[in-house]
């Protein structure tokens, strides 16, 4: 059994980073899946990584701005938009990161360029993303939902399921909720929250299809603080649309305020 280094990925890389990006308001649903049913939908290359002998697969929808490259400013109307992504846990060689099944952006520049720059399966979507507080306490309201023919291109905004989307309202908890998690929020290395949340990795390769050769990419930041939330109302189409099964409510759910990130360039991986 490969040994994981879980810590050094979260450590800043000595190279400097070709972008920016601050992310907002982001949920952490996780659902417990068959590591042998997630093994067959993953290149061969990379490992389902898993905890207590559970795969995961994460649905994780947030707001992003400073949407930039190192060389230019953020740009008002450009460098602000949402963002839902399809995710699951694997490692290669030891180090351990993300596999994207989807990702999807209320933004047409950014599944252009990520789906051309750095290689990811980005499709785009209709997005909402909105905080409320009231009598009824805090909440965060998010939709999602992928446009229809004719609003996609192939190879640029990826070939989608018109339709397919999200629709999910969350409640903030100010109680203490989630057994992994140190005063501030921040994940204890070895637990849960840790294993589902701290992670800078990603895994990917050409979404086209036209080649399997496997990259790598990596973002630095603070560690999440993250606080509990229980989801009021869930209804949910990307996970199917990705070709995995799930049933009932989330297992697991988080929320965090956001965090300033750092992007660093995607490097090939060695056959």
């Amino acid at each position: 059994m490969v040994e994981l280094d879980r810590l050094s990925p979260t450590r800043r890389p000595k190279r400097n980073p070709v972008g920016y990006q601050n992310w907002h308001s982001l949920a952490f649903l996780h659902w417990r899946i068959s590591p042998d049913r997630l093994a067959t939908m993953l290149p061969s290359d990379l490992v389902v990584d898993t905890f207590d002998g559970s795969a995961w697969v994460g649905l994780v929808p947030f707001h992003m701005t400073g949407v930039r490259p190192w060389w230019f400013p953020a740009v008002p109307g450009v460098s602000a938009f949402h963002e839902t992504n399809v995710r699951t846990y694997v490692h290669r060689d030891g180090v351990p990161g993300v596999w994207f099944f989807s990702l999807d952006a209320a933004s047409r520049l950014a599944v252009w360029i990520a789906r051309a720059r750095w290689r990811l399966a980005y499709h785009h979507s209709r997005m909402r993303v909105e905080r409320m507080e009231d009598e009824r306490g805090k909440r965060v309201v998010y939709s999602s939902r992928r446009g229809g023919r004719g609003t996609e291109t192939p190879g640029i905004a990826g070939p989608g399921l018109p339709g397919v989307g999200l629709d999910l309202e969350i409640e903030l908890d100010d109680a203490p909720g989630l057994a992994g998690l140190d005063e501030a929020g921040h994940a204890i290395p070895g637990s849960l929250e840790h294993f589902l949340v701290e992670r800078y990795v990603l895994f990917t390769h050409d979404p086209s299809g036209r080649s399997s050769k496997l990259f790598s990419g990596q973002v630095h930041h603070v560690p999440y603080p993250v606080r509990p939330a229980r989801v009021l109302m869930f209804q949910d189409s990307l996970v199917q649309a990705a070709g995995i099964e799930i049933s009932g409510p989330p297992e697991h759910v988080a929320f965090c305020e956001g965090v300033e990130v750092e992007i660093f360039g995607l490097e090939p991986l060695a056959t």
